[in-house]
């Protein structure tokens, strides 16, 4: 048992970064769901729509399936998460979990260097970045000196977007000046 001023151990991450050198575009989910953490892969609950706004899109040659997420790199993409903590919903996060993402993830980005930031969700970006008044689009800052987009987030729970917009938001950041 860790005590005040000792570091406590960090869990081992649930699921891996899927990241490479100088991608086109490095999307930054919330946080995995209990089902991603279970089966090590991003986006594993069925009514996400991340993997089919992504063919969609254009970015993807095909629909390719949460277990295919170590292939995202050779189409020029990879994902991540602001938080690594696996929740039922996101709404289960502190705000003192977010900005730590948020800090984490800008080295992330510094390390890797992608092309373009995407961060899947204008609540998260907001808490974890300390911009309340963040809307979707292209953002002023770059964080890791990416250029930085918030949109959409692909999840089931978010009915705001469907399928066709997430496609039409997502196909704008590949062609998004650099």
């Amino acid at each position: 048992m860790a005590t005040r001023g000792y570091p406590r151990p960090v869990p081992a991450k649930p699921l891996r970064d899927v990241v490479a050198p100088d991608l086109d575009v490095l999307f930054c989910g919330i946080n995995p769901s209990l089902l991603s953490a279970a089966r090590g892969h991003h986006f594993a609950l069925p009514g996400n729509r991340f993997w089919p706004a992504l063919h969609l899109a254009g970015l993807t040659p095909r629909r390719m399936t949460p277990e295919e997420d170590g292939e995202l790199p050779s189409h020029g993409l990879g994902v991540t998460n602001l938080v690594d903590r696996p929740t039922r919903t996101a709404a289960e996060l502190t705000p003192d979990e977010l900005r730590a993402g948020a800090v984490a993830l800008a080295d992330l980005v510094a390390r890797y260097r992608p092309r373009v930031l995407a961060v899947l969700g204008v609540g998260a970006y907001r808490t974890g970045f300390g911009r309340p008044r963040a809307v979707l689009g292209r953002q002023e800052e770059r964080i890791g000196g990416a250029d930085t987009w918030v949109v959409p987030n692909p999840s089931g729970l978010n009915a705001h977007y469907q399928l066709p917009d997430l496609a039409r938001l997502y196909r704008q950041l590949r062609g998004a000046p650099g």
